[in-house]
């Protein structure tokens, strides 16, 4: 096999998180007094951490709300983050396919940790993920490599043999970074050209097509 470890993204590449994601950043923002967004908006701000989305979030000239519209973007998630999110389809088979492999899986996010550690469990606990990590005080998130390299070294897998399957420039920044393998996943966020311009060495249209790249 060309790999000995998969690491995944998880929204927008192992989970549908979109339609959750949009409604707890429109009902923050509601509360607040600033207009929502169409939830298809959410496609282009989404993944680079919490902060950054609230930022991206509010109009230039509300940005002195972004600390209450955090902290009512985080309540209502944590109550609502598995309304409608759920895997995408292939993501079972697949995980089920490098599980019989015997190739260690892990999850890296910019989702808070707590966050993404509860919605892996409920979501993917029918799969051994050797390490699942998220945003995290003192660990710079994606795209700085600090947390797949963190990883890659706790599995004991050298970075150049880890796939990175991400949906996202940050993604593709972090995979590139840490020298490893980058994979652009169509079914995300994001599109093809801005997966190749930002490092894709490969782009797949759906899950069952990472098999193939892992090899026998």
């Amino acid at each position: 096999m060309r790999f000995d470890a998969v690491l995944f993204d998880l929204d927008g590449t192992l989970a549908d998180t979109l339609d959750d994601i949009a409604a707890s950043v429109n009902w923050a923002l509601e509360r607040n007094a600033v207009d929502p967004h169409p939830p298809d908006a959410y496609r282009d701000l989404v993944g680079e951490g919490v902060g950054r989305l609230v930022e991206r979030a509010l109009p230039v000239e509300r940005q002195d709300l972004h600390g209450a519209v955090l902290e009512d973007l985080r309540a209502h998630y944590t109550e609502h983050m598995l309304d409608r999110t759920a895997p995408y389809p292939g993501i079972p088979e697949l995980l089920d396919e490098i599980r019989l492999r015997g190739l260690p899986m892990a999850v890296l996010s910019n989702k808070p940790e707590v966050a993404t550690r509860w919605m892996v469990e409920r979501l993917f606990s029918a799969w051994p993920f050797a390490a699942v990590r998220g945003e995290r005080p003192g660990v710079p998130h994606k795209p700085d490599p600090a947390a797949a390299l963190e990883i890659a070294a706790a599995i004991g897998v050298e970075p150049a043999r880890v796939l990175y399957l991400g949906d996202t420039r940050t993604d593709m920044e972090t995979a590139v970074a840490a020298g490893m393998f980058a994979v652009g996943a169509l079914w995300g966020f994001r599109d093809r050209a801005e997966l190749v311009a930002h490092g894709a060495a490969a782009i797949v249209a759906h899950p069952r097509e990472v098999l193939a790249l892992i090899g026998e």
